[in-house]
């Protein structure tokens, strides 16, 4: 089966073409959009600072993309608990999450409408980043690293939007390569799990936050059981604050063409006169252009005027 939106996507360009995807496509594409768009900005301005002959670029961004394990340094960045969730440096880091992403939001869309998608993946970064801040805050083990510690990634979001899924279809099964069927509920719990037994390996802030995200995904599916939506609240939010930046739409005044046959004898010389000022432009037109140089609608006029 063919099927011709690509073409009609990209009929404009490349720029257009994602302009338009961006606009018509779902909530997860816009997601995914937006991760590989912030990846690209970053590597543009790291090609910069390099040429220009500075160093150590992801380590100048990263508190101002990163969300601070520090809430004093959040104070001043405040803007670093969204940004941090579409932040990725890595080329394998960014390409592993919008993986997750794709998959498991896919499969979500097919329960759940495109603005819960967004609040889930909204709420599972916040969340992620919530408990980060706070374990850090807690733990005896991170008392000197926080204070220059910083997280980024989607994965916290992701993970929210894997356990909102395997918690609604846990029964669900999918096909893992070498293993075969398997559980969702058994595939987030493994997932979990990972996390858990991978803080003391190394980027403990990291798997810390995978976990708040993960809690977040798995609240979500419960409040959706008992009929209470958590994402409600900051959709609403951010559905007035489109609307205030939004450009107020224009009233359409609708016109009705009077039939010649109702016209008086003042209106029907006025539009006879009108009539025949467009037939002499097209046919000047004609004369200088040639006739294929009309328009649909020239053309139909002067067809209209010899019957």
């Amino acid at each position: 089966m063919y099927n011709n939106s690509y073409g009609s996507n990209f009929s404009e360009g490349i720029w257009g073409g994602i302009k338009s995807s961006f606009r018509q496509g779902s909530a997860l594409t816009r997601l995914i959009y937006i991760n590989i768009g912030v990846f690209i900005i970053i590597k543009l301005i790291a090609v910069v600072i390099t040429l220009t002959g500075g160093k150590n670029v992801d380590a100048m961004l990263l508190p101002y993309m990163g969300v601070p394990a520090l809430p004093e340094n959040l104070l001043h960045t405040p803007w670093t608990i969204i940004t941090y969730m579409f932040t990725q440096f890595g080329f394998i880091h960014l390409l592993f999450n919008m993986l997750w992403l794709y998959w498991f939001g896919s499969i979500f869309l097919n329960y759940f409408s495109g603005s819960k998608l967004t609040g889930v993946y909204l709420l599972g970064g916040i969340s992620g980043a919530i408990v980060y801040i706070a374990a850090y805050a807690i733990f005896p083990a991170f008392e000197v690293e926080r204070f220059y510690s910083w997280a980024i990634g989607a994965s916290a979001s992701v993970m929210a939007i894997v356990f909102a899924v395997c918690t609604y279809l846990p029964n669900h099964k999918i096909y893992v390569f070498l293993i075969g069927p398997v559980k969702l509920i058994h595939l987030a719990i493994f997932t979990a799990v990972i996390d858990l037994i991978s803080i003391p390996s190394g980027n403990a802030g990291g798997h810390i936050a995978h976990l708040g995200g993960a809690i977040f995904g798995y609240l979500f599916t419960l409040s959706m059981r008992r009929n209470l939506d958590l994402t409600g609240g900051l959709m609403s939010l951010l559905d007035k604050l489109g609307k205030l930046f939004s450009k107020p739409k224009k009233k359409m005044h609708v016109k009705y063409k009077k039939k010649v046959s109702d016209m008086n004898d003042i209106e029907y010389n006025e539009y006879k006169k009108q009539k025949d000022i467009r037939i002499n432009d097209i046919l000047d037109k004609i004369s200088k252009h040639g006739y294929e140089s009309l328009t649909k609608e020239e053309k139909e006029i002067l067809f209209k005027s010899k019957n």
